[in-house]
């Protein structure tokens, strides 16, 4: 378990450890060798990134300071001070909130002298005022319900944006105020207008009610109207109801329902909103002046910015890549066989994820498949992957899908696949409360040899063109066994289960990762190489922290990708270094490899190492024994570590600088080396 009473200094906590990640895409939005449009899109992940933050960490540390009002011993559970840690998170948004405006209005200068403009209403020529009319008449009037604010103030839904109108009278006083949603869930956040001047035209659907107000409330009589954006955020946990009538997908979606009239942990409006409004607006949701308010721009909402349309002829965005192929698979004539005689691996989005579909697909209908078992984290929306199982299924297949209920945010996607996978004849199965299950395994029950799959990420289409993940295809009998039995311990997680191959929490994992890093620093002791490389999403874990340090400091060499939160301060020792990439694809994929005194060790897994992932989810990471994958997956690590174009040095600062290239040294991008890589 996590240390309670370390001694602070020697980490870094992990949500401001996350402010700085988060940072690291304002730096990407502020690169000039990013393609422009994607600069706008990289100012939306940061923008959805931060809502999440606050409506999870964030929500999660209001929590703890209420509670500590009343029972101070709340504190011993959390190593920070949370009162002061939220006060330095407020300090860290309210900056970069700054940094944010400006790169946004430098991207929208940027686009027009590419002779893209993004208009507002007091900016629009005839021809665009009535395209708009048009617009709102035939369809946008239909999706607007305004609220009167005249009696109760309504409950006003998280993730959602709102413009506060005020009327005005003929003398200029503000009459009344009224609530309207933006429907940016029903149509595109941006309408392209008839070009203006040769330029091409954006407007925000903001811009696009806030033009037509006075036809909106033409009922009303007033003229003039004042129009500003507000949006607020809310407590993302979800309460379960108990109920000896319900089953848990029942209580998820009650949950899920009930997530959105959470507590509110957030409140951003425009800056330029007149203090009675503000003042008033504040006193309805129950804000005190302690809590998270954030002044902001004209626009919020900036995730949708992730879909601003492609208008500059293709040549403002990142060039379409089309994942490569790999010849043994395609002259295969069945996947099966081949994993049979070899292992495979793969690695997305370099490689077609299609592969995995295939296998699913070739297993649905070979009569010598008896079985197939997977476990389902988050699936795509129309998800071939389910359509496979089904199949499987049908042609009388014995499938088991293991699916989690409690994947934040995608619940009822998963709630309404796992029902449809019911009324197919697939036995699913829901984990437990409390106990995730996030590890990615598929297990194949095949006459004349068994086979097996796992991840470091989804089984998700969308996901594995985005995501950068690899993925292992094996038929080695010990450790298709040993996969075999760890969905009976997924089953029956308190039952005893020796699987002395796979790392595997809450069991043995981190017993496991500490044995290694003992071996490590023996071996480092003996003059015996030693030495860990890790590609991992988050390291917060401060009793894995400690024994890192330890072995560092005993002489194992330590380079580290870490994408996120690192709570590890790189100082500590000489013999650690830590970067982080971010770039056109999001890096995922999670592999550790031990220098084990010449023979490496290695491992892939979808677990971070963080205690969440080692004491209170079902993880397993699987050992890789292919020499062939062994170096491809080394090779994948050190390309990281020598990028010096998208790299930058996690020293614990938060300054995130750039790993550059020496005068002597050849540019080197990970990605784009990894693309030419594949493509040979």
């Amino acid at each position: 378990m996590t240390t309670k009473n370390s001694n602070k200094k020697r980490y870094i906590n992990r949500e401001i450890s996350w402010m700085y990640f988060n940072h690291r895409l304002l730096q990407e939005a502020a690169d000039p060798s990013t393609p422009l449009i994607e600069r706008l899109r990289f100012l939306g992940i940061y923008s959805n990134n931060l809502d999440e933050f606050y409506r999870v960490r964030v929500a999660t540390l209001t929590r703890l300071v209420r509670l500590a009002r009343t029972d101070p011993s709340v504190y011993s559970y959390y190593p920070d001070n949370p009162t002061k840690i939220l006060a330095q998170i407020n300090i860290l948004a309210s900056r970069q909130q700054a940094e944010f405006e400006q790169l946004y209005e430098n991207i929208i200068a940027e686009l027009e002298s590419n002779k893209i403009r993004l208009v507002n209403e007091t900016e629009l020529n005839r021809e665009q005022a009535d395209y708009i009319r048009h617009f709102f008449r035939s369809q946008l009037i239909n999706a607007l319900n305004p609220i009167i604010l005249n009696g109760k103030f309504p409950e006003l839904a998280d993730e959602s944006i709102y413009l506060m109108v005020s009327f005005i009278t003929k003398n200029g006083k503000r009459k009344a105020y009224a609530l309207v949603e933006i429907p940016a869930n029903e149509f595109s956040r941006f309408l392209i207008l008839p070009d203006k001047d040769e330029e091409k035209c954006v407007i925000l659907l903001d811009d696009v009610i806030r033009f037509c107000l006075p036809e909106l409330f033409a009922s009303l009589g007033y003229h003039d109207f004042e129009a500003y954006t507000v949006k607020i955020t809310r407590d993302a946990e979800m309460d379960l109801e108990h109920s000896a009538n319900d089953g848990l997908p029942e209580k998820i979606m009650r949950g899920v329902k009930s997530r959105k009239r959470g507590n509110p942990v957030r409140l951003v409006y425009d800056r330029c909103l007149p203090k009675p409004m503000l003042k008033f607006i504040v006193a309805k949701l129950g804000f005190s002046a302690k809590d998270s308010l954030l002044p902001g721009g004209r626009y919020h909402n900036f995730k949708d910015f992730m879909k601003f349309p492609d208008i500059g002829d293709g040549k403002l965005t990142y060039p379409p890549y089309l994942p490569n192929r790999v010849k043994r698979i395609d002259e295969a004539k069945n996947m099966l066989d081949l994993i049979d005689r070899q292992d495979l691996a793969l690695h997305f989005p370099y490689q077609d994820f299609s592969y995995f579909i295939r296998l699913l697909r070739e297993a649905a209908i070979d009569p010598n498949v008896k079985a197939i078992k997977i476990t389902m984290y988050r699936l795509a929306s129309n998800s071939r992957i389910v359509k496979a199982l089904i199949n499987a299924a049908q042609n009388g297949k014995q499938v088991t899908a293991v699916v989690e209920l409690m994947a934040r945010f995608n619940e009822s996607d998963n709630v309404n696949w796992s029902q449809r996978m019911q009324d197919a004849g697939i036995n699913v199965i829901f984990g437990l409360e409390g106990l995730k299950i996030h590890c990615k395994l598929v297990y194949i029950a095949r006459r004349g040899g068994d086979m097996a799959c796992v991840c470091t990420g989804n089984f998700h289409e969308g996901n594995a063109k985005l995501y950068t993940d690899v993925m292992l295809m094996t038929g080695n009998k010990n450790i298709v066994k040993e996969i075999a039995s760890a969905f009976e311990f997924i089953a029956h997680p308190f039952r005893e289960i020796r699987l002395p191959r796979l790392l595997v929490s809450p069991h043995d994992m981190r017993k496991k990762l500490y044995s290694e890093l003992r071996r490590e620093a023996k071996n480092a002791i003996e003059g015996k190489p030693a030495y860990l490389l890790c590609k991992i999403n988050h390291i917060t874990d401060l009793d894995l922290i400690d024994r890192i340090i330890a072995a560092a400091k005993a002489g194992v060499k330590v380079r580290m990708l870490v994408r996120g939160n690192c709570s590890l301060k790189p100082n500590l020792s000489d013999n650690i270094e830590v970067t982080g990439i971010i770039d056109r694809y999001l890096e995922h994929s999670r592999i550790f490899i031990f220098g084990n005194g010449g023979d490496e060790s290695c491992y892939i897994s979808s677990a971070d190492w963080m205690t969440r992932n080692l004491d209170h989810r079902i993880e397993v990471a699987v050992p890789v024994y292919d020499e062939e994958i062994k170096n491809h997956l080394k090779k994948i690590i050190e390309y990281g570590l020598r990028d010096n174009v998208k790299a930058r040095i996690v020293d614990g600062s938060g300054e995130n600088n750039f790993k550059t290239a020496a005068p002597d040294e050849i540019r080197f991008r990970s990605q784009e080396e990894l693309q030419k890589f594949y493509a040979d």
